[in-house]
């Protein structure tokens, strides 16, 4: 490798290295504000936390990787251009294409690995970051029973406490309700003091009520006037209440949203079963309508469809005022079951074809971002080459805005996939928008043409002004 070719890589993988970090932390943030409510509170351990950010961070590659390219090629080759060091290259025997060349051989293994990224390791990211965060989401608030205020997160019972010692466990002045009993028997235990702690396992929180009562009151029936209220006495009582739903428990399964679990190979092995699946229920559906239309259905099996329209008029007029309203009630009456049934199965069937979409989506997605790599890249570091612009104002301006406009696109041309607006092929939009920027920009620096010289434009549209 010659010493240019090094220079080149140096410059460009710091930014690279940097940018993608910095947009898996930006990502990473999005995602804490979005679910910040599932997970503080709860006195998760760090473990699980930890956990749950990786597997998020992971889930965010396919997206940060052609950020970084495209900022770091922008800002590479607009600090070369800053410094006159691309006019020390040409000078050199060296050409912008070739400067770009090391550049280019990283962006495609950068591709090559975002590919088997996205189809290999994501899926298996996705599935523990979804469990995970199941998990959290199911998860209650960490246990903790506030002084003066009635306390119900635990299931059954309702609790106040109007005091509470510096040592966390003692309380004073203790109202519990019970709600736990199914024969509608309403219990109340008030103690003066007592002390709380959890059993060794965490899955009880053990009461130890000192000097208190217990008011026991039935409201079932005929029972409520025999014995409306039982009071007892206590010195000393213990209270276990359960609290394993509190506890951290791992979600194995995800059953939602499978289509971003699966890889390549069985994404299309999925698409051809369900659409084999929905080609059965539109038959289905064809011959239950045609249930509805007795005389045309069999008229149809046998291979005499009627031609032309029957003459009902001349019929309904040869019968009876009586016959005439029948026939025409129960008409209304086919009509509507088969509108309320064909509206039905519209229903059904616009259903799988949005769930069938969106396979092909994630099919069409692990193609797309992985080749935005080498997109980006043959938009940025032209653009870079021609701005002369480094640092991190102009190459960061410019990579969002093009990214933005990538990103938008995208977005739009998903939709219209989903809603089967456009066939599958149309996630390649945002490509194809893309790609004549491209290939103007890099045309542009390899060939030293003028196309964005200013001086340029003022002769052509000034062509008598010096």
């Amino acid at each position: 490798m010659k010493k240019i070719d090094r220079l080149i890589l140096r410059s460009f993988l710091g930014p690279l290295v940097l940018t993608f970090a910095v947009a898996v932390f930006v990502l990473l943030m999005q995602f804490l504000w979005k679910f910040i409510d599932d997970i503080v509170g709860k006195g998760l351990p760090f473990g699980v936390i930890a956990e749950l950010l990786f597997y998020a961070s992971a889930t965010f590659v396919p997206m940060a990787l052609p950020i970084a390219v495209l900022f770091a090629s922008i800002m590479t080759m607009g600090n070369f251009g800053e410094k006159y060091e691309l006019v020390a290259m040409k000078a050199g025997g060296i050409s912008v294409s070739r400067a770009m060349r090391p550049m280019a051989i990283v962006c495609v293994a950068l591709t090559v690995l975002a590919f088997f990224f996205a189809d290999r390791v994501m899926p298996k990211a996705m599935l523990q970051y979804r469990s995970t965060l199941i998990s959290v989401a199911q998860k209650k608030p960490a246990l903790n029973i506030p002084i003066g205020e009635y306390y119900k997160d635990i299931d059954g019972y309702v609790i106040r406490v109007n005091a509470k010692d510096p040592d966390g466990f003692t309380l004073r002045d203790i109202v519990i309700y019970d709600h736990t009993d199914p024969n509608n028997q309403i219990g109340v235990i008030t103690a003066e003091s007592g002390t709380m702690r959890t059993s060794p396992d965490e899955r009880y929180l053990m009461f130890t009520l000192n000097n208190g009562y217990t008011y026991s009151e039935n409201t079932r029936g005929n029972e409520y006037y025999s014995r409306p209220l039982l009071t007892v006495a206590f010195d000393q009582q213990t209270i276990l209440f359960d609290i394993s739903s509190f506890a951290y428990n791992k979600v194995e399964k995800v059953t939602s949203n499978t289509y971003h679990l699966l890889t390549i190979d069985q994404l299309s092995s999925t698409i051809d079963g369900l659409e084999g699946y929905y080609e059965e229920r539109c038959h289905e559906y064809a011959e239950l309508l045609y249930e509805y239309l007795p005389a045309y259905s069999k008229a149809v099996r046998a291979g005499q469809a009627p031609t032309r329209p029957l003459n009902i008029g001349e019929r309904m007029a040869q019968l009876s005022p009586h016959s005439r309203v029948s026939i025409m009630s129960r008409s209304r009456n086919i009509a509507r079951q088969a509108a309320e049934s064909s509206s039905s199965y519209t229903s059904i069937l616009r259903g799988e074809t949005v769930w069938i979409n969106k396979h092909h989506i994630e099919w069409q997605r692990r193609y797309t971002l992985s080749l935005a790599c080498l997109l980006l890249f043959f938009v940025g570091a032209p653009f870079g080459s021609i701005v002369r612009k480094g640092g991190l104002g102009m190459p960061l301006v410019a990579s969002v805005g093009f990214f933005v406009a990538y990103y938008v696109v995208g977005m739009i041309s998903e939709k219209a996939v989903r809603e089967s607006a456009l066939d599958p092929s149309g996630m390649w939009l945002s490509s194809l928008f893309l790609l004549p920027i491209g290939i103007v920009l890099t045309l542009e620096v390899t060939t030293d043409s003028r196309l964005f010289d200013k001086a340029t434009w003022h002769k052509l549209f000034h062509p008598h002004r010096k």
